[in-house]
């Protein structure tokens, strides 16, 4: 197979590292919480891929990592936890937060897909996931993954016999691809006749030909119980498994070790995944991966609102050779305007040379090659209507074929430039009065569809509370509270019942690091004004700072009043919009110096860090906080961490 790169998150012993490795794969970061299952892991792993250990690429807990510190890869891989939809376990689903957080975590895997967009991904789960709570659960994972994310879906329930071992073991394989498009053609591998049977697996005659499926717990049943499932009879014997016959049923190698007692052996087997089936349907995956990447690159011409968006404002800008500076709220100041000179974005070679008149020159910048155009013969007032209109009436994905024309008149690709690092969706020469500046980065927000958003959620914007005076009993007594209102009603619920809450800590590092190079005080003052929004609905961040303040609770700090902190949240705002991903550490500058804001007209404003003071005030005066989905962003339920241990979230995520 031709060389590729995966990523293994609950990672356990390395079922999948052991097969994407066989099939040609190197694993570029993996994730596994169990000290144990680590140390079986490295032990087998660390001469295979040394890179993993040398580089600390060895993660432990997945909610510690924050996605965009993940390397590229291609694939990812991950039997993410199954007790919670387990016929074993209560069955509680994304909700099971008494042992921590093992029920939402599939919704890392989904933070570290979007962030990183592999190619495809290859997840494990118990059977039971596809009919739990009446497939309500399995339909949010297929809507996430396609909707959301927009991968293609397909599912099987396979059997570890069904690829050659010994064992029953059903599994639900969940794979799926980037960019397919509506050509959508994948089949999971036909099945193929046992490599060995359970005979083999004793070097005995056996009364099964095809083994039990390997558990945790439970082990030690009499032969003729029917939870039985490690008594075997050989040979007229019973005899009962022991690591090196489960070894086998799993597909691991005989040279594989264990450094752990067999009890800590027994239970890594039963949790780990077949790894001749993984290898079997990796393979058709890897397969299907590469006839995907030698399609034509651009077949599916569909983007959505934001993308098509972004297109538009290259146009627009092109067209009108000018944008006009916003007061705070986004009406244009009088003449006062920037004079643009050229049209260009980050990831394009091309740049559109504005002329007098109505003359624009394509140049290839590498190149030198350049053509000279009437912007008149392709693109007028009510070209740029059409689009607008066609933009506010698309749903999802979709394709405007007027694009099309445009963009072969000019001879270029237009490309949209917000990749992951970059906040700067277009590129432009500007003047302004004595202001003359190349390359200029701006982003741009849109009103075409819903209002935009100044930071989108994640898990790098929850915020932990500790909640104090519970106990265990109080757990399922919270988290039952459902409905429209259930944040404000489980936060009341807990203070009625005696809890309190302190402020613990930002969930990752990366973002709390961001917050205080704002200001060493903003994680603590963000955490106040999260609680007021969910508890009493301040959405607005200058009237939520304000019921901050007045609070009783509220201590102002030494040297501080109204004004400054209003400064402090004045100056995060900009910081979010023109400075810091949350999932990356900030330096401290600037990757933009302004925002062009499409509004829903199609007419653009702009503001630029020459008049800081104005984008201040207008994101101050309309920036709200939002309310994201809870399920999809692992907060707003009661969690224990043991030992009478409990913790709540909240989301922070900003809106226009």
């Amino acid at each position: 197979m031709k060389p590729f790169t995966f990523i293994d998150l609950f990672a356990g012993i390395g079922g999948f590292h052991l097969a994407m490795h066989r099939l040609g794969g190197t694993c570029v970061f993996a994730s596994e919480i169990d000290a144990h299952a680590r140390k079986t892991y490295e032990h087998n792993f660390k001469v295979l891929s040394p890179a993993l250990f040398q580089n600390n690429l060895f993660n432990d807990d997945i909610r510690s990592i924050s996605p965009e510190d993940i390397p590229d890869f291609d694939v990812l891989c991950g039997g993410f936890p199954c007790q919670p939809f387990s016929q074993a376990g209560h069955k509680r689903g994304f909700s099971d937060s008494h042992k921590s957080e093992r029920g939402n975590l599939f919704f890392n895997i989904v933070d570290i897909i979007q962030a990183k967009q592999p190619k495809a991904f290859f997840l494990e789960n118990v059977r039971g996931i596809v009919n739990h709570d009446q497939g309500k659960t399995f339909a949010i994972i297929k809507k996430i993954l396609e909707e959301e994310l927009g991968y293609s879906f397909y599912y099987k329930v396979v059997k570890a016999s069904d690829y050659g071992l010994p064992q029953l073991r059903p599994r639900v394989f969940m794979m799926g691809f980037r960019d397919e498009g509506v050509l959508k053609s994948f089949s999971f591998p036909p099945a193929v006749p046992l490599k060995f049977t359970m005979s083999d697996v004793w070097g005995g005659v056996c009364s099964r030909e095809i083994g039990f499926t390997l558990r945790v717990g439970g082990r030690g049943s009499r032969i003729d119980d029917r939870r039985n499932w490690d008594a075997y009879l050989v040979d007229g014997e019973v005899k009962k498994l022991m690591p090196e016959q489960a070894r086998m049923m799993q597909g691991f190698p005989d040279d594989f070790i264990f450094p752990v007692p067999y009890t800590q052996a027994m239970k890594q087997l039963g949790n780990s995944v077949a790894v001749d089936a993984v290898q079997a349907c990796g393979k058709a995956l890897l397969q299907h991966m590469r006839i995907l990447e030698n399609r034509e690159k651009n077949m599916a011409k569909t983007k959505n609102k934001g993308e098509w968006t972004e297109l538009y404002t290259f146009l627009k800008t092109m067209h009108d050779k000018t944008l006009h500076l916003a007061d705070k709220d986004l009406n244009p100041k009088g003449g006062d305007y920037i004079h643009v000179k050229k049209v260009s974005t980050l990831n394009i070679e091309e740049a559109c040379h504005l002329g007098d008149g109505d003359t624009v020159v394509v140049k290839n910048e590498q190149t030198g090659c350049e053509e000279s155009l009437h912007v008149s013969s392709f693109l007028n007032d009510d070209v740029l209507h059409r689009l607008v209109a066609a933009i506010g009436q698309g749903r999802g994905t979709f394709h405007i074929p007027e694009f099309d024309v445009i963009q072969d008149r000019l001879g270029i690709s237009i490309i949209r430039g917000g990749n992951s690092d970059q906040k700067s969706d277009i590129v432009l020469d500007i003047e302004h009065q004595d202001l003359s500046k190349e390359n200029e980065g701006f982003g741009i927000k849109s009103y075409l569809g819903h209002k935009p958003t100044l930071l989108n959620a994640s898990g790098n914007t929850n915020f932990i509370f500790s909640v104090q005076g519970l106990t265990s009993e109080h757990l399922d007594v919270v988290n039952s509270i459902d409905g429209r209102t259930k944040l404000k009603d489980r936060i009341e619920k807990i203070y009625s019942l005696g809890g309190s809450f302190v402020f613990h800590k930002v969930e990752r590092e990366t973002m709390h690091y961001n917050l205080s190079m704002v200001d060493s005080m903003m994680p603590d003052l963000l955490a106040k004004m999260l609680m007021v929004f969910f508890i009493h609905r301040e959405a607005k961040l200058k009237d939520n700072l304000d019921y901050v303040i007045a609070s009783p609770s509220f201590s102002m700090p030494e040297a501080h009043d109204v004004l400054t902190l209003q400064v402090k949240v004045k100056r995060l705002l900009v910081a979010i919009l023109l400075g810091f991903f949350a999932g990356s550490k900030w330096d401290g500058n600037y990757l933009s110096h302004g925002i062009i804001v499409v509004k829903e007209d199609g007419e653009q404003v702009a503001f630029h860090m020459m008049e800081k003071a104005v984008l201040e005030d207008y994101l101050f005066e309309h920036i709200k906080f939002d309310t994201p989905s809870t399920t999809r962003h692992r907060y707003g339920a009661l969690i224990s961490e043991g030992n009478n241990e409990f913790r709540f979230k909240l989301n922070l995520q900003l809106r226009f």
